[in-house]
């Protein structure tokens, strides 16, 4: 080839190249352009939604002192609306016995670590605190440390019901200062639920009551043999569910195993190299090594807890589930999965100790309560709304509709609550067994982590002894070395 066409292919080259240069930094400029486009529109949209949550919740605006703002947990599930229907019944017999007053209903629909980010960071000032909020018990005292919270004791001292309370709920609301922060509403307990159907196929006894976790296991261990098209047992574990993890599924293990608690109350110090703390662990790695739980894709995926009642029970996917009381509220007649015949298909049977020990049983409760943040515009009028929200009749029929655990002993002994739901005198009599969170303010960060170290299990391939160890250094940052044990 000539020198003259050789430089004029290097000039036809260079200027394709030019081009398809140009053509490339024009292509990533426009994809630049329409990635802040949609940034800029994601930020937007979020703070648009924001500003909504925070103006709709604002003491400052709206009714003014008239008006009391009433912030509580929605369901998640579309149709579920338990709690929206009793405080709009509550909503309506306040507003006619307080003449010229309102009830502002201000529902935070979000999965319960979101719910609990949302309530507090509306509760940090008075231009956007409610008036009243539905606030889990094992919150109380993180709230209180932040000043959050009221302490309701004045109140309570001129109120006759509160006698009528249990002990235990009292107590559930109390502040590490001795003062009450809020009125509970219900309590829980919580045992395993197993399908009466598919332990027919399976071969195992409609009566079932296993005596240890072996036996829980054999049992898991049979199904998935014999009826391998099902879930043979749904532990919660990880981040994804939460607290469901840490309480349903963790601590109904620890406290079976009889040994060290989470929390030594004598030394206020949390415990660490504890044997019934990795025993725990290595019956979680068990469950999902083994396959006897859900795939760990869909056991770590936080809409788990929702799945569990909506899908995977009623549809016969699930043969024993470790869960709570509460769970037959999802298959009443508006509930949120309408399930004629739960009662027939489901059993329950307590939670086992490790090796049968006394007393042979474990239950874990908690539950919730009105409270009044301490940034409230109109406080007396709050507690004049808890206390219609926490009559008798109005917590009879909230404890039918939501299969609670009654904490007033004559809701308790009502007629109407005892022949309520099937399996509510069951649960009910798990109370004497039960154990309770150490209601502590640095406790929501020792809950992550133990979600953190049974995920570890779950799906990492972590050893439960190295899992349990990474959960004692978290602990000892956490408590800032309050710790006790190895």
């Amino acid at each position: 080839m000539r020198p003259t066409a050789k430089r004029t292919a290097r000039s036809r080259r260079s200027a394709g190249a030019r081009r398809s240069a140009g053509a490339r930094r024009s292509a990533g400029a426009r994809r630049s352009a329409r990635t802040r486009r949609s940034a800029r529109v994601a930020v937007v949209a979020l703070l648009a939604l924001v500003a909504g949550l925070l103006s709709g919740c604002g003491s400052s605006g709206g009714g003014g002192p008239d008006t009391v703002r009433v912030s509580y947990k929605q369901s998640m599930d579309n149709n579920v609306k338990i709690m929206d229907e009793h405080l709009a019944r509550v909503k309506a017999q306040f507003e006619k016995a307080h003449a010229g007053k309102k009830v502002e209903l201000v529902p935070i629909k979000a999965p319960d670590a979101d719910y609990y980010t949302k309530v507090q960071q509306l509760m940090r000032s008075p231009k956007t605190a409610p008036d009243l909020v539905y606030e889990d018990t094992f919150l109380i005292n993180a709230d209180i440390t932040a000043g959050l919270l009221r302490p309701l004791d004045d109140y309570l001292a001129d109120w006759p019901d509160w006698a009528r309370y249990e002990d235990s709920a009292k107590e559930a609301a109390r502040g590490q200062d001795g003062k009450v922060y809020g009125v509970p509403d219900g309590t829980d307990t919580r045992g395993l639920w197993f399908n009466k159907e598919v332990f027919a196929k399976a071969g195992l006894p409609a009566d079932w009551r296993p005596k240890d976790w072996d036996e829980l296991l054999a049992a898991a261990r049979t199904i998935k043999r014999r009826v391998p098209d099902v879930i043979p047992l749904n532990v919660f574990t990880g981040k994804g569910a939460g607290e469901a993890a840490t309480m349903q599924g963790f601590q109904m293990l620890l406290y079976g195993t009889g040994a060290d608690p989470l929390y030594d109350p004598k030394r206020e110090k949390w415990v660490t190299g504890s044997k019934g703390f990795r025993d725990a662990l290595e019956f979680v790695r068990t469950v999902y090594t083994e396959g006897l739980g859900p795939k760990a894709s869909d056991a770590l995926d936080p809409n788990v807890a929702t799945r569990v009642p909506g899908e995977w029970l009623p549809e016969g996917r699930l043969a024993i589930a470790l869960d709570g009381s509460w769970l037959g509220n999802n298959w009443v007649r508006g509930g949120g999965t309408p399930w004629p015949k739960w009662h027939e298909v489901l059993g329950q049977a307590p939670m086992p100790t490790q090796h049968g020990q006394s007393p042979g049983r474990v239950s874990m409760s908690g539950g919730w309560t009105w409270a009044i943040p301490a940034k409230a515009g109109n406080p007396d009028l709050a507690w004049e709304f808890v206390k219609v929200l926490s009559t008798r009749e109005n917590s009879v029929d909230f404890h039918v509709a939501n299969a609670g655990i009654a904490v007033r002993k004559d809701v308790a002994a009502d007629p109407k609550y005892r022949r309520s739901m099937p399996g509510v005198e069951f649960f009910t009599g798990l109370v004497e067994f039960t154990h309770y969170r150490p209601a502590l303010p640095v406790y929501p960060q020792v809950s992550t982590a133990i979600q953190e170290a049974m995920e570890h299990v779950t799906a990492g391939g972590t050893p439960p002894a190295r899992a349990a160890a990474i959960y004692d250094e978290r602990v000892r940052s956490i408590s800032g070395g309050a710790v006790t044990g190895p």
